[in-house]
Parts: structure tokens; C-alpha cells; sequence
């Protein structure tokens, strides 16, 4: 594969340009993480965030409110667990169960658990668990 950069002179919109022989499964991430914006938006307290999708750890469903986990802070958001899914997919992000979203770079190390599940430690050694019915969602996306 041929990588080109070109810089662009001020004024000009930044593009990306994509040939292939077909669109695989990567190429249709890519297309997904360029299409996909690189903020969400979460409250703490009375203030408004935005977060950069690279700083989450996380999201939890808890009592029909979403939370983002980052940075040793957790903010809340408005939308649901699968509206920030879709925000995310094609990124390093993976549904692990059916109320948590990880950041698959924010992974440390895995270890298996009880009935099939998986344990994921986290960067900042947090725990989160993987449900079985991810499991060979989490294996395929890690090369594992």
C-alpha cells in the first residue's frame, strides 16, 4: 500500500482520497473514523465538556444514564448507549457488554474469567468486564 501527504496551502479544505480494489472491512473503518467527529460532549456538574474521543476509557450505562470515564473524572452524557456506539464506531472502541463501551487502546491486559467472560484491566487499573457474548467480538478486534 502507497501512503501520499500533501500539505495544503492555507485556505484549501483537507481531504481524504481512498483508492482500492474493493472496500474492505479496514478500509470501511477508515471511512467511518474520518467520518465520525472527535468530540463528544459530557457534563460535570454544571459545566459542559468536551472530550476527545482518545482520552475515554469507557462508557457506562448505570440507571438509564450514560457516563464517560476519563482521566480520573466521569462525566455524564445526554445520549444513550448505543447513540454514542454508533458515534464511535470504526475507532478503537468496542461494545463489551450491554452497558459498557471500552476503549480498546486503553486495554492493559485481559484475563479470562468465570462462565466465559473476560476481565479487561484498564491503563488507569480499572476493571471492566466482558460479557461472553463479546468475547469473539473483542478476540477478532485485538488479533487474538
Amino acid at each position: 500500500m502507497k501512503i501520499i501527504i500533501e500539505e495544503l496551502i492555507e485556505g484549501d479544505e483537507e481531504q481524504v482520497i481512498i483508492k482500492c480494489h474493493q472496500i474492505t472491512t479496514e478500509i470501511q473503518n477508515l471511512i467511518s473514523y474520518f467520518k465520525t467527529p472527535d468530540i463528544l460532549i459530557g457534563y460535570y456538574g454544571k459545566e459542559i465538556h468536551r472530550i476527545n474521543k482518545i482520552k475515554i476509557s469507557y462508557i457506562e450505562t448505570v440507571d438509564n444514564k450514560s457516563f464517560i470515564y476519563c482521566d480520573g473524572k466521569i462525566y455524564e452524557s445526554k445520549n444513550k448507549l448505543y447513540e454514542l456506539e454508533e458515534l464511535l464506531i470504526g475507532n478503537n472502541f468496542l461494545r463489551v457488554s450491554k452497558s459498557v463501551i471500552v476503549n480498546l487502546s486503553k486495554i492493559k491486559k485481559i484475563i479470562p474469567a468465570l462462565s466465559g467472560r473476560f476481565q479487561a484491566v484498564l491503563m488507569n487499573d480499572l476493571n471492566v468486564i466482558i460479557s461472553r457474548q463479546y468475547v469473539n467480538d473483542l478476540k477478532k478486534k485485538l488479533g487474538i
